[in-house]
């Protein structure tokens, strides 16, 4: 039989079977501006330890000047291949004829409601080809990631990008997010440390209340390694503007994320907040 759950990633991370580890990642960094204002502050005043970049976003530029402002706050490259708010348009790094089958009949990138199209249809060498150039991106620009993940695409979607990234984290010396099972067990069967249960989403929160729902939450929280995926954003007039279906969920998520009651539960509960540095390490120095 294998370890029970929750002890797996604590022993390759050094810490006692019963700890209780919370990793609270803000995705979308570089989606818009009033994205990388709300990430930053998130992490100097609340609970947030890490947070993914979107290379190919209109903001991403402003989220590498913060990045370098800001060296504590370490990042992943969110992998973006796939579009969830309309009418906000951004796409590939690489030129649409190098990578034809992530593009709809218009050119564009496929919306999030046309994502089962995309995933019969994306070449895994072309999705390969676009990931590289959003890790190459990142490191031309000066900055050390901690970890690889996918915008809207929950473990990849794919078992075969889900092996293709993660082939593509050993190569550079990253660590992955690994959402859900049987992912989890499979990377955990390799001697590589991973979350231990299912990734939060904190767009599949309720709005209302939502610090009461965070607080239940954190009591809850069980052994081992839970990842908390979050989207905090100032909710201002250039949110709404851009983002008129999610800026609420994203707003709520700011307010709980530096409200100091959840900061207090964390210590009451005996938590430990974590990034991804310590398990990048350890892909580091794992198995091949």
């Amino acid at each position: 039989m294998g370890q029970p759950r929750g002890r797996v990633t604590n022993r390759l991370l050094g810490y006692p079977d019963d700890a209780r580890l919370l990793l609270v990642n803000a995705d979308d960094f570089g989606m818009y501006g009033a994205i990388n204002e709300a990430v930053v502050r998130a992490f100097g005043e609340g609970i947030v330890r890490s947070t993914t970049l979107m290379v190919p976003c209109p903001n991403a530029a402003q989220a590498i000047r913060l990045l370098r402002e800001n060296p504590a706050l370490r990042f992943g490259v969110h992998l973006s291949v796939i579009r969830d708010i309309a009418g906000y348009r951004w796409g590939p790094l690489l030129p649409n004829d190098r990578v034809p089958s992530l593009l709809d009949a218009d050119g564009e990138l496929y919306r999030l409601d046309r994502m089962p199209e995309f995933l019969e249809r994306a070449r895994l060498d072309e999705l390969e080809l676009e990931f590289r150039a959003q890790i190459e991106a990142v490191l031309a620009a000066g900055l050390e990631p901690t970890h690889l993940d996918w915008h809207c695409l929950h473990s990849g979607g794919r078992a075969d990008v889900f092996e293709m990234t993660l082939g593509l984290a050993r190569e550079y010396g990253l660590a992955l997010r690994v959402a859900s099972h049987p992912f989890i067990e499979e990377t955990q069967r390799r001697g590589l440390p991973t979350a231990d249960h299912d990734l939060l989403d904190s767009f599949r929160v309720e709005i209302d209340d939502k610090p009461a729902r965070y607080a239940e939450l954190l009591r809850a929280l069980p052994a081992g390694l839970t990842e908390w995926a979050v989207h905090p954003s100032l909710g201002d007039a250039e949110s709404r503007a851009i983002d008129p279906d999610g800026w609420r969920v994203r707003r709520t998520d700011f307010d709980a994320l530096v409200s100091p009651r959840l900061r207090e539960i964390v210590e009451q509960e005996g938590i430990t907040l974590i990034g991804y540095e310590p398990l990048r390490a350890v892909w580091q120095g794992g198995p091949s």
